[in-house]
């Protein structure tokens, strides 16, 4: 038995307490009750934590005692009352902070399983390549493979913070950043010098701060700002000269006029913060420049549109072409036609993983190497022989060719092919029995109907063709996980449908492989990924910097005009 000391709203020790069989609710009664007010009313902090109800069965509801929160003999108990719509809106608050927490967690973690898996050459569990590409596309190997796990991770980091920033999420982006620049730290700094991704992400960061509109960011927001323009000038040459040779002509410093807008405006910010007047002003000045250059002219926006281009496009081409129509026209049809070719180059990329699952991994996880393959089909082997001998020779295509020309090993080849086949055939029968009984046909049955053999069509005919079928098409009962029957469902109208129906039910063992990993997060990192268009930063909107770098210049007016300086509503 335990003794717990309790101040607050009643002050005492509660002795007798059995910290294996109390619970938190119970606590909150004992408390409650001494006090003479309702459970509902009381709040318990215990070590600088607020004691939940079901904090010991990890917010899933249930009993868990004391001493699983890590309430202790005489440990120290903080008793406040509160009204019950205030402890309710208390609790309210601390379920959305920690759901908030674990989505983040998710987050991080699924950034790092994507990345380990994409970042090294294994073969994917999904149906595409997660690849690092320069602006023009152009994949891109950096470093050595951590250094490629590092970048893609910062990468995705980056992209998932950026889209919390569009819907104004800043919180939250603020601290995927924060991760981004985890990981891109885990990187060789001589790897990082050559992009620029990592000063975006510390003006992103910034301007989180400043949306936050929270001025004790000020410090470090100066810091940012300072490796940000060391960054960017060291990634694309002063002037960004650098940058525009490898563009071929076009203007890329403007799309990087809004990320520069953004520096000085946050330059000009946090200068005025700290006083320093006219060093804030010459860079609000010069952001007042560049956002007067990012205004896209109405005339040439409106004939653009004219010819059936939209809104978002024109103003992108306009921008990256110096506002020039010509250029803008041209740019556009050069664009319509890489994006088909981006769109059969995904394709192709799709079947190429689909074929190398079907040859499976190397002893070391990668996927087996298609050019390599095409070299040894081409001097006229067979594919699947080629591809195994690849694969178990970890892509060497000489020690390849020695098994593929040695009549013992070639053999051995073939016969764990012919197994592997039968293997998958196997595994491919017990899905779709699986499958039919989940339906509700009896077990029995269907493993007789396969194994008479034919198409699953076949099969399904020759199941609903059976005496027994017309019992079934009266209330056919689909079965529950154990193989029970657990509720009825109409038999399909005819066997079509029934195929269709046998598709949409989920492989148990694809089930169980989502379990192992966060598939809808994954999935949302990965559609962040898919979305993001290298060129978006000519597509935003700068109406909030337009607005900011008004108020800030009037502030310094104001300032110089009566020797005060003023509050901007950016101050909490």
């Amino acid at each position: 038995m335990a003794k717990l000391k309790i101040g607050g709203t009643w002050a005492g020790v509660l002795e007798d307490v059995d910290l294996d069989s109390w619970t938190v609710p119970k606590l909150r009664e004992e408390v409650a009750r001494r006090s003479n007010c309702s459970p509902d009313s009381i709040s318990l902090i215990c070590a600088g934590k607020i004691l939940k109800d079901d904090d010991a069965t990890g917010g899933h509801g249930g009993n868990g005692n004391l001493a699983q929160v890590g309430v202790k003999n005489n440990s120290k108990i903080l008793a406040s009352r509160v009204s019950p719509q205030e402890g309710n809106l208390l609790r309210q608050e601390i379920m959305a902070e920690e759901e908030r927490s674990r989505r983040l967690s998710r987050v991080r973690a699924a950034a790092t399983a994507l990345a380990e898996r994409h970042a090294d050459g294994s073969l994917p569990v999904e149906d595409f390549n997660i690849e690092v590409e320069d602006q023009s596309g152009k994949k891109v190997r950096l470093g050595s493979e951590t250094d490629q796990r590092a970048v893609m991770m910062g990468l995705m980091l980056h992209a998932k913070g950026k889209r919390l920033i569009k819907q104004g999420n800043y919180k939250d982006a603020l601290e995927v950043l924060s991760m981004g620049e985890e990981s891109f730290s885990l990187c060789d700094p001589k790897v990082i010098e050559l992009i620029d991704n990592v000063p975006i992400l510390q003006i992103d960061m910034v301007w989180c701060y400043f949306m936050i509109r929270d001025i004790r960011w000020l410090s470090d927001a100066g810091k940012r700002l300072e490796m940000a323009r060391v960054g960017i000038e060291r990634a694309h040459g002063k002037d960004s000269f650098r940058l525009r040779l490898l563009q071929g002509g076009r203007y890329p410093e403007l799309a990087f006029l809004h990320r520069h807008l953004r520096l000085e405006l946050l330059e000009g910010v946090v200068t005025y913060h700290s006083g320093q007047l006219d060093k804030s002003r010459k860079a609000l000045d010069s952001a007042k420049a560049k956002f007067n250059q990012l205004q896209v002219p109405d005339e040439a926006l409106s004939f653009l549109m004219s010819m059936g281009y939209k809104e978002r496009d024109a103003k992108r081409a306009l921008r990256m072409n110096n506002q020039d129509v010509g250029s803008a026209i041209d740019f556009l049809a050069e664009e319509t036609t890489k994006k088909l070719q981006k769109q059969e180059e995904d394709i192709r990329r799709r079947t190429e993983i689909r074929e190398q699952k079907r040859y499976g991994m190397t002893p070391l996880k990668k996927a087996v190497d298609l050019e390599r393959l095409k070299e040894l089909v081409s001097i006229g082997f067979d594919k699947e022989l080629a591809a195994e001998a690849l694969r178990r020779n970890e892509n060497d295509t000489q020690k390849a060719l020695d098994d593929l020309t040695n009549p013992e090993t070639n053999s051995a080849l073939q016969v764990h092919i012919e197994s592997r086949k039968r293997k998958r055939q196997k595994q491919a029968t017990e899905t779709q029995i699986e499958k039919i009984v989940h339906m509700g046909f009896e077990r029995s049955r269907v493993v007789a109907a396969f194994e008479v053999g034919g198409t699953l069509e076949e099969v399904i005919q020759r199941l609903t063709a059976l005496p027994e079928a017309d019992h079934a098409a009266e209330a056919i009962q689909t079965a529950a996980p154990d193989g029970s029957a657990s509720s009825s469902a109409p038999l399909p109208h005819n066997v079509s449908e029934m195929l269709e129906q046998i598709n949409d039910v989920e492989d148990p063992s694809d089930l169980s492989k989502a379990e192992e990993r966060d598939v809808e997060m994954e999935d949302e990192l990965s559609a962040v990924i898919v979305k993001t268009d290298a060129l978006a930063d000519y597509d935003i909107e700068v109406n909030i910097e337009g607005e900011a770098i008004t108020e800030y210049l009037a502030l310094i007016e104001a300032a110089g005009s009566s020797g005060k300086m003023a509050l901007s509503r950016y101050n909490k």
